[in-house]
């Protein structure tokens, strides 16, 4: 008795084709190795609110020492301010206290100038060259005491280089002597300079040559 040819097994779809029933499927060993790299690759984000937030697994910092560390920063930036503001006070206060000492300072002056504006020029004690005096020695006192606080006085002379640092031109002259080109021809308004610090510069007309 004759063998007839060998079959193979198949089956039929809905669509009417047939379908190899080995094709697609997997060994119980292939299906294992794929659970296993889609656990891997998993979202650890899924595993529920106790996961550990991704940032501290990127930098590998423990969250307890992350805490430590943000509430040392705070710590720090908050003692920074409070210094700033007591430093910002302390330097108020000084600058406060130094334009009280240097009012002070011309208290003294302004009395004399008191006492000479009050003479009565009725009384025949008092004389235009007492009130000339009066006034003149309220001027030294007053120049001794911008001196004690630092004030330098600029007081240029005639035929003086013209320094547009601590000058002020008002007017130009004209000259026919290059020599005295760009030098002081007259002073209008003295200067004052304290330290570094040019409170006003010398008002002077300059020599010009034509």
């Amino acid at each position: 008795m004759s063998e007839g040819p060998e079959t193979t097994s198949t089956r039929t779809d809905e669509t009417g084709e047939h379908v190899d029933p080995g094709a697609g499927s997997m060994d119980d060993g292939t299906v294992a190795e794929t659970a296993s790299v889609e656990q891997e690759h998993a979202d650890p984000s899924a595993d529920g609110a106790d996961a550990e937030p991704r940032g501290f697994q990127t930098v590998g910092v423990p969250k307890e020492e992350y805490d430590e560390l943000n509430d040392r920063h705070l710590r720090l930036v908050a003692e920074f301010t409070n210094f700033r503001r007591r430093a910002e006070g302390e330097a108020l206060g000084t600058w406060s206290r130094a334009q009280a000492d240097l009012v002070e300072r011309f208290l003294d002056v302004l009395d004399d100038l008191t006492r000479v504006a009050a003479l009565d020029p009725a009384d025949e004690k008092v004389t235009v060259q007492s009130i000339v005096e009066g006034i003149d020695l309220v001027e030294q006192k007053f120049l001794k005491t911008l001196a004690d606080a630092g004030t330098e006085l600029l007081e240029p002379s005639e035929g003086d280089p013209f320094d547009p640092e601590v000058m002020e031109a008002m007017m130009r002259v004209p000259t026919d002597d290059e020599a005295l080109d760009d030098a002081v021809a007259q002073l209008f308004a003295k200067g004052y300079r304290m330290g570094q610090t040019l409170v006003r510069p010398a008002r002077v007309s300059v020599y010009k040559a034509d």
